[in-house]
Parts: structure tokens; C-alpha cells; sequence
């Protein structure tokens, strides 16, 4: 509890510093002025042992000092301001992160996939068919797409059926001549206009040649 420490007399002030060499982070206690190493702390795992906060504020922590020679202590530190504190948590927390990151990596790199690899290339004559727009050709639409003669106004006329004939077998009844509009003249491959028959040349005039007056 950071409440049973004599707060407003420090044992020590200065700065502090978090470095990292390889996969363990040194929190380092710095004179403010010169630099001189005050005393540090060496981080291989956080949270941890080394770095533990205390139960009655956010800006106190409990850190395990070494001197190098073997020896340890621990010590409290605190933060006057708040924001320093929530850094030097983020600092630890970055550092661990990526020496997870980088120890993923390695053991992807000793141990490949297990399994056949799937290969997605195409093969020598493979072939693929798309539907675009879920649009299926028809069968028999490839026969012939010539354009239809246009009959008289404009409309298409439809093909003879083949052979001549109906599709009962029947040869279908001959069609009516066409009608004769006003003003145009009747020729004989429409409309075959009957004859009077001469009458005997003996007999031209008949009765009338009696008749009176």
C-alpha cells in the first residue's frame, strides 16, 4: 500500500527510463541532472514479479532492484502525475508484445504447415467456364441470325415450312388473289378477266334484223 510510504519525503527523486536489449526491459533510475545510474531493474516478464502495482493508487509500484552482483531489493516508486504513470505501463506492455510477436515467428519458421498445400495454379489445357450475369445460352440459339426479309409496311414475313408442307403432311389450300385497290391497273398474273365469245358470222344481228323501225 503505497498509503504506509513516506510520500512526502522521498528517499530519492530523479528520472526514469525504460530501454530494452533483446526480449528483457530495464527500467533505469536516472539522476535528473547528470544521468548517473541510480539503480535498475532488469523486466523478463511483465506483469511479474519485477513489476507490481499496488493496491491503493494507479501511479505507485513496487519494482525488484539489482545491483548486478546477485543482489536484489525491492523498491516503491511513484509518479506525480498521473499521465507519466499510465506511459511507463504502456511502455512495458508494448515491449512484451512484440517479443510475443517475434517468438510466433520463430516457431512458424522451425515448424512449416503441416499438410499438402493447396495449388490454385492452372494445369496445361485446363479450362474454366464463367456465367456472367447468370445468363445461360439457349440451346440451339447458334443457328442461323441473318435478319428476316421485310414484307409490304414493314412486316417480316415468315419462311416457307420445308418441303411445301404443313406440318400435318398436307399441302395447305391455295390463298385468295390479293384485293384490287382503287386506281390501280389489273394485270393478267393477278386477275384473269373473261372474254365474250364471238357469235356466227352468218347470224350477226339475229331477230333484229326484222324488226321494224
Amino acid at each position: 500500500r503505497a498509503a504506509e510510504w513516506q510520500l512526502d519525503q522521498p528517499a530519492w527523486s530523479g528520472r526514469l527510463r525504460i530501454t530494452a536489449r533483446g526480449s528483457t526491459a530495464f527500467i533505469k533510475l536516472e539522476d535528473r541532472s547528470s544521468g548517473e545510474l541510480f539503480a535498475q531493474a532488469p523486466v523478463e516478464q511483465f506483469p511479474g514479479t519485477a513489476v507490481e502495482s499496488v493496491t491503493d493508487s494507479s501511479r505507485y509500484f513496487v519494482i525488484r532492484i539489482e545491483d548486478g552482483n546477485g543482489r536484489r531489493a525491492f523498491i516503491g516508486v511513484g509518479f506525480a502525475d498521473r499521465g507519466d504513470a499510465f506511459d511507463f505501463n504502456v511502455a512495458l506492455q508494448d515491449h512484451f508484445k512484440w517479443v510475443r510477436q517475434q517468438s510466433e515467428l520463430a516457431r512458424q519458421a522451425q515448424e512449416p504447415e503441416q499438410g499438402p498445400k493447396l495449388d490454385l495454379g492452372f494445369k496445361e489445357g485446363q479450362t474454366i467456364k464463367l456465367n456472367i450475369a447468370n445468363m445461360k445460352k439457349k440451346e440451339g440459339a447458334t443457328g442461323n441470325t441473318r435478319p428476316r426479309p421485310a414484307g409490304p409496311g414493314g412486316l417480316s414475313l415468315l419462311p416457307p415450312p420445308p418441303g411445301g408442307k404443313s406440318g400435318s403432311g398436307e399441302r395447305p389450300a391455295s390463298l385468295p388473289p390479293p384485293a384490287q385497290l382503287p386506281g390501280t391497273p389489273i394485270t393478267d398474273s393477278l386477275l384473269s378477266w373473261p372474254q365474250p365469245t364471238a357469235a356466227p358470222a352468218a347470224d350477226v344481228w339475229g331477230d333484229f334484223a326484222k324488226a321494224s323501225g
